[in-house]
């Protein structure tokens, strides 16, 4: 059987148990350890005392954002991973350091930047890309959240 009559023979319930197979090795295999590693980064950053140093400390520019010095460590991880940088952000939600509105003003900020720092490795890396661009694609991407973020601040405005 040649490999154009076995894409035949698929059915649509068949094609959507591949699917969810594949579905569920990526939310395993990648989401997951994203997400728990930032719940225990963030605990390991409040126990040891820097998540309230980087608080004091970030807490005047990220004001600038309606958000407390805390937001940059969400920020921080985003640039590594998007579900890292949900995870932070969640982590620290449950913590009380963030509310729901803190949480809207950074969502943008997860898809505009998130995972740009294995994006870069990955895409441009393996295209053979200009090394000397590749900053460039970084801060862009960081300018990007920044400006999304302000978008969502003033959209908040409304509410």
């Amino acid at each position: 059987m040649t490999t154009e009559a076995k894409k035949v023979d698929k059915n649509i319930i068949n094609l959507f148990i591949e699917g969810a197979k594949q579905g569920w090795s990526i939310a395993i295999n990648s989401m997951l350890p994203n997400v728990l590693m930032a719940f225990v980064l963030i605990r390991i950053l409040d126990i040891t005392g820097i998540l309230n140093f980087v608080g004091r400390v970030a807490g005047p520019i990220m004001a600038i954002w309606g958000l407390p010095g805390e937001g940059l460590v969400v920020l921080m991880a985003s640039l590594m991973s998007i579900g890292g940088g949900v995870g932070v952000a969640a982590s620290l939600a449950l913590e009380g350091k963030l509310d729901a509105t803190h949480l809207m003003v950074l969502a943008p900020a997860f898809m505009l930047m998130g995972s740009v720092v294995q994006y870069v490795g990955r895409c441009l890396g393996t295209a053979d890309a200009n090394r000397k661009y590749w900053g460039w694609v970084i801060l862009i991407s960081i300018f990007n959240a920044l400006l999304g973020m302000w978008m969502m601040r003033l959209f908040l405005l409304f509410f």
